[in-house]
């Protein structure tokens, strides 16, 4: 399988929900608001033998030349147009991870071939919540083309793609395995967002369940030791992707 990190940069967040760009190799780290969080954003594409896979779809901002959806231009920029999406695989509906799921000149779904999967719930759960967290401009729409809602807190999708509900970071997040020729890929999105947390327990209380994440992340990469799972992190300033035995 190949993977396409598509970042958006880095950012910082705070308790506002606002993400401001962040400069790594230009921004001074003590200019940061205090109590914020420095994250990447960063869908991944997944090719593997049957689909081209979408692994969440970022900020939703568009490209710094105008015209188009940042994460669009960083996939024409790997050879791929919307067209070719045939999968988006949603772990939760957070609006950093919602925000390329719909064209906002067309209001229509941005990947037009592609089917989403969406948690059921957790649809029920941001139109309840709403703002700051989640903004339904860009969910409602992607109802106009091709979404299945996952209602299980487990199950399989196409034969190759599990998943399984956390409640960890957010109330109904899930996780997903893509499994090919004895290789396994691992999206835990923001239950397992950054390398280094892989590595430290700690419970965040950013989570819903801070505890529970702790505890899954532990799991995790224990588990993805023992069966060379390739990690994929979607707020990792530095590395997108690890395979927990050559780690450093």
């Amino acid at each position: 399988m190949k993977i396409i990190p598509l970042s958006e940069g880095s950012f910082t967040v705070d308790v506002t929900k606002k993400f401001i760009p962040f400069r790594l190799s230009e921004d001074e780290m003590i200019a940061r608001p205090q109590g914020s969080l420095l994250v990447q954003v960063q869908p991944f594409l997944v090719v593997t033998s049957k689909d081209i896979l979408l692994l969440d779809t970022g900020l939703g901002f568009d490209h710094p030349a105008g015209g188009r959806l940042q994460l669009v231009q960083h996939l024409a920029e790997n050879g791929f147009q919307t067209g070719d999406i045939t999968k988006v695989l949603m772990s939760h509906l957070h609006k950093d991870h919602t925000g390329g799921m719909v064209n906002p000149a067309a209001g229509k779904p941005t990947f037009e071939n592609a089917t989403y999967y969406i948690q059921e719930r957790e649809v029920a759960y941001a139109k309840e919540r709403g703002a700051p967290s989640y903004d339904l401009s860009k969910i409602d729409p992607v109802f106009s083309g091709k979404v299945e809602l996952l209602k299980e807190d487990a199950g399989t999708i196409d034969g190759y793609i599990n998943y399984e509900v956390t409640g960890a970071h957010s109330k109904y997040h899930q996780v997903f395995w893509i499994r090919e020729n004895d290789e396994t890929i691992f999206f835990g999105a923001d239950d397992a967002p950054q390398y280094q947390q892989m590595k430290h327990r700690f419970a965040a209380k950013y989570d819903f369940d801070g505890k529970k994440a702790m505890e899954l992340r532990a799991k995790w990469w224990e588990q993805g030791k023992r069966e060379q799972w390739q990690l994929l992190f979607y707020h990792d300033t530095h590395q997108p992707t690890v395979i927990p035995d050559t780690a450093a």
